[in-house]
């Protein structure tokens, strides 16, 4: 037996008021407004036709349409501090040792993801170049200059691993390939290994394995929904939006056969209107494949179709997030663990020393994504406070403490052990 024994206590340290878990009839989106004519595909930009120059901050309103991939990428504000190309800090991390790379064009995303801040319907009140992604500004930069920054510091470079993160656009399979190209052209992907966040709607197979024949290591397909149902309702139809599940399941089939064991995965949010048991039968279906999960915890982007509904409550989180952790990692199976009537995990599958090990560990809190250099099980994507604030982390982008674990006891509703670390 685990060492974990739900309560139906109502206590929630987020998401709705009352509850410790995001069900489905509670998640729905609100649907898209239409967008006015003369704000439609980057019209706005298109018709200032001014220049960039060099980077490009969020909320500069410079309308430059010639500010498209594959000559400028955009990458997440830790990336650009950690670059040295934007001053701040991170707060108890040393930024990212991860280096993701987003596509951009000043017709933007033509996907509408009702969860994202970079979905479709925001052209109605913000520039492509000016949205929120995973909580943060993502400024744009040239390519070039970017690779001369990380070139020039060799082996001594921060990071563990490059990501190019694509978008629904006609040009996205193609500058994919050419950032790529220019990448490799520079950096030995030994040395910094490049992972592809897939854009499958617009992708075939020689499109997979073309990417993996220019050095691409890992393949990671952004399910995000853990079901069918929420797919569609979140990133389909349901909100004017034009990717399927078939199609993503499609490509992810494809990288499995492409690039091989463990060098392939898939994202899943959690706290979108999913049971904790369908998230982790994905989970354990992504594992028996020789893939692995990337976990998200739901968190209402501002400007996004789904801003106004709670963020995964974290008594659910953490239950999955450990629950992923050893299916993933100590090869605890799905049909070992016990459910209640509302799919919550309410037994492990192992001894109760066991679990306490992992707990203790901490690892299994962490954020989950393409390893780096320490372990498989330590991500390099570690995406700094990506869905949380840091005053409630959700995904530890450093190894908790004490006191974290303490407050991870305390959400899961395990005893708090006391002296020493946890």
């Amino acid at each position: 037996m685990s060492c974990v024994k739900l309560q139906d206590d109502g206590r929630s340290a987020a998401g709705a008021p009352g509850s410790d878990t995001n069900a489905f009839a509670a998640m729905q989106p609100r649907m898209p407004e239409p967008t006015p004519p003369e704000r439609r595909n980057g019209a706005r930009v298109k018709a200032a036709d001014q220049r960039p120059e060099g980077v490009y901050l969020p909320n500069n309103n410079l309308l430059a349409p010639h500010m498209r991939s594959p000559e400028y990428v955009q990458l997440s504000t830790a990336a650009a501090m950690t670059l040295g190309i934007m001053p701040g800090r991170m707060h108890r991390c040393e930024c990212t040792r991860c280096l993701n790379l987003l596509l951009t064009y000043p017709e933007g995303c033509r996907a509408n993801c009702a969860y994202c801040g970079l979905a479709r319907h925001r052209e109605a009140e913000r520039d492509y170049a000016d949205r929120n992604f995973i909580r943060v500004d993502w400024p744009a930069v040239p390519i070039g200059q970017i690779i001369d920054i990380v070139a020039r510091d060799g082996a001594a470079s921060p990071f563990h691993r490059m990501c190019i993160s694509m978008i629904t656009h006609p040009r996205s399979d193609a500058d994919t390939v050419a950032v790529l190209r220019a990448w490799t052209a520079r950096i030995d992907p030994a040395a910094i290994p490049v992972s592809i966040l897939s854009n499958p709607t617009t992708m075939s197979r020689a499109d997979v394995v073309l990417l993996k024949d220019l050095g691409a290591d890992i393949f990671t397909v952004a399910l995000d929904a853990a079901t069918p149902e929420i797919f569609d309702r979140t990133r389909g139809k349901g909100v004017q939006s034009p990717h399927k599940w078939e199609k993503y399941w499609e490509i992810l089939l494809a990288a499995r056969d492409v690039f091989g064991p463990k060098k392939f995965g898939a994202h899943i949010i959690i706290g979108m209107g999913e049971t904790e048991f369908e998230a982790l039968e994905l989970v354990q279906r992504l594992v028996d494949l020789g893939g692995h999960s990337h976990m998200f915890c739901f968190f209402p982007e501002k400007g996004s179709l789904m801003d106004h509904l709670p963020a995964t409550p974290r008594d659910q989180w953490r239950r999955v997030q450990l629950a992923r952790y050893l299916i993933d990692y100590a090869g605890v199976r799905v049909a070992q663990m016990r459910f209640d009537e509302r799919g919550r995990v309410v037994d492990f599958g192992l001894p109760e020393a066991e679990v306490e090990r992992v707990v203790r560990e901490g690892i299994a809190f962490r954020t989950s994504g393409c390893p780096g250099k320490f372990r498989d099980d330590v991500s390099a994507c570690d995406r700094p406070y990506g869905d949380s604030p840091p005053s409630d982390i959700a995904s530890f982008p450093f190894q908790p403490n004490g006191h974290d674990l303490r407050k991870i006891r305390k959400q899961l509703r395990i005893p708090v052990v006391s002296g020493g670390d946890a």
